[in-house]
């Protein structure tokens, strides 16, 4: 069997090989991608379980405006039974002492008081008390205090929104870096299996030259060495391309591999920096946190000032149960009333923890406008790349038609012993690297752009984008 026949059949069986991986594969377009990530990604559901959080502690703030209702029971062990005697009763009267002294000068009353104690003396309450009551606080008015709570328990909720919609936004970013790379990776494995085929028809060529005396050994070995450093490169591809594939893999928390069915592209131009400004400066969650932020310092100023005002509540209670004691038979009831509380002097410093809520309110708008100044940089910046990026991939064209003629010439004049094989190699790898950078240049585009809607939070408008581009190649090819 002869080298070109066995080296045939390899390939074919790694081309086999291959072909039964990407079958086993789960092709995903970005979009469906993205979804996969809302689903499933651990960030995002842990900044979706803090709206919950944030949602049922705005629930709990509004339910300070109901009254608190309690049920109490006590049991109580006194060290003997209370008890009332006619004497001491007529001690605590009006007169009482006077009518004793007047009883002890009478002979024989001293005694009769005593059978008197002993006859009359009355249980008022017994030894084991129980009791059982239920009690009702409602406050009317607390300075403001519980408006402000339910205001800062909002801005919180909002807060907890606007973080999880960051998280969204970074997962976004990261999703188009990863599913890109791994697409950009592809076509780079492909360049180098082009580059691999181009330089081992190359090196079957110059075999034959020497064999027929045309060229030297040396010319064959140059031919050899460079398609054996093709072999490595085209390797090293595959292996990048394997990391990519297992990123992606574990972004979208597939159980199965991963095949990015979208491809990569560009525009005839890049899309207007101005609505990009405008929309991230009006509708960035990063702006909305500190407008939270902001609001809840506002908040917590209303707080403080509400403990300069007195509280006003209602109160009630009702005794469910007393026992049978003298003392329960002449306790009402029930009770109800309205009670105030003035504060005079406060050990909390609250008037220190105004001034702090004041001072943090400044801080955030500070923190604003420093936030607004960076964003309007970053989607400049990140505008300006995508228009360098588109530049160069047009740029690029022309070079990759004179790589690719230049490649086809020195080929031609290689066969005819007019070029040597150092020129057919270099024309062959310019032609890669063209390729490559072309490649790497509508990578870079779609990565500025999937920036620009994110920060814009328009990453719905993606696939628009990805649409026209392909309507655009597909007119072009038409004409």
């Amino acid at each position: 069997m002869s080298f070109n026949r066995l080296s045939r059949l390899v390939k074919l069986g790694i081309a086999l090989m291959l072909f039964s991986s990407f079958s086993s594969a789960e092709t995903l377009s970005f979009e469906q991608a993205w979804q996969a990530v809302q689903e499933r990604n651990d960030s995002i559901a842990a900044q979706r379980a803090n709206v919950e959080r944030a949602e049922h502690m705005r629930n709990a703030a509004s339910a300070h405006h109901l009254p608190s209702v309690s049920l109490s029971g006590n049991y109580t062990r006194l060290d003997q039974n209370v008890e009332l005697k006619p004497s001491q009763l007529a001690h605590h009267m009006n007169g009482g002492d006077a009518l004793g002294q007047i009883a002890g000068s009478v002979p024989g009353m001293s005694g009769l008081v005593s059978n008197l104690d002993n006859l009359l003396t009355t249980t008022l309450a017994d030894r084991d008390v129980y009791t059982s009551s239920i009690r009702a606080i409602w406050p009317i008015f607390t300075g403001g205090r519980i408006l402000a709570a339910e205001d800062i328990a909002n801005a919180q909720r909002n807060e907890a929104t606007y973080l999880m919609q960051m998280a969204q936004q970074a997962k976004f970013e990261d999703l188009a870096k990863v599913y890109f790379s791994t697409v950009l990776a592809e076509q780079v494995v492909q360049t180098r299996i082009d580059v691999e085929q181009g330089l081992e028809k190359h090196f079957d060529h110059a075999k034959k030259l020497e064999e027929q005396g045309q060229i030297a050994r040396g010319e064959r070995l140059q031919a050899e060495v460079a398609y054996d450093k093709a072999k490595t490169e085209r390797k090293k591809a595959e292996r990048d391309l394997d990391i990519a594939q297992a990123a992606l893999k574990t972004l979208v928390k597939s159980p199965s591999e991963v095949s990015p069915s979208s491809e990569l592209f560009t525009q005839q131009q890049a899309p207007a920096m101005t609505p990009f400004m405008q929309k991230t400066l009006a509708d960035y969650p990063g702006l909305k946190v500190l407008d939270a932020k902001r609001s809840q310092a506002n908040g917590l100023v209303d707080m403080e000032k509400g403990k300069y005002f007195p509280q006003v509540y209602l109160y009630g209670n009702y005794n469910l149960f007393e026992g049978d004691s003298l003392t329960a038979e002449l306790t009402p009831d029930w009770a109800v009333g309205v009670g105030v509380s003035i504060p005079l002097i406060d050990n909390g410093g609250r008037s220190d923890k105004l001034k702090a809520a004041h001072s943090t309110a400044v801080q955030v708008n500070y923190l604003r406008a420093q936030a607004e100044q960076d964003l309007s940089l970053l989607v400049e910046k990140t505008w300006r790349e995508a228009n360098q990026a588109l530049e160069e991939y047009q740029g690029l064209a022309s070079s990759v038609l004179l790589a690719d003629e230049n490649l086809r010439l020195r080929e031609k004049a290689f066969v005819q012993g007019l070029s040597t094989s150092l020129d057919v190699v270099d024309a062959e790898l310019y032609l890669a690297s063209i390729k490559t950078q072309q490649l790497a240049a509508s990578y870079q585009y779609v990565l500025s752009l999937s920036r620009l809607l994110a920060v814009s939070g328009d990453m719905n408008r993606f696939p628009e984008f990805q649409a026209a581009a392909i309507s655009h190649s597909l007119s072009s090819k038409q004409g």
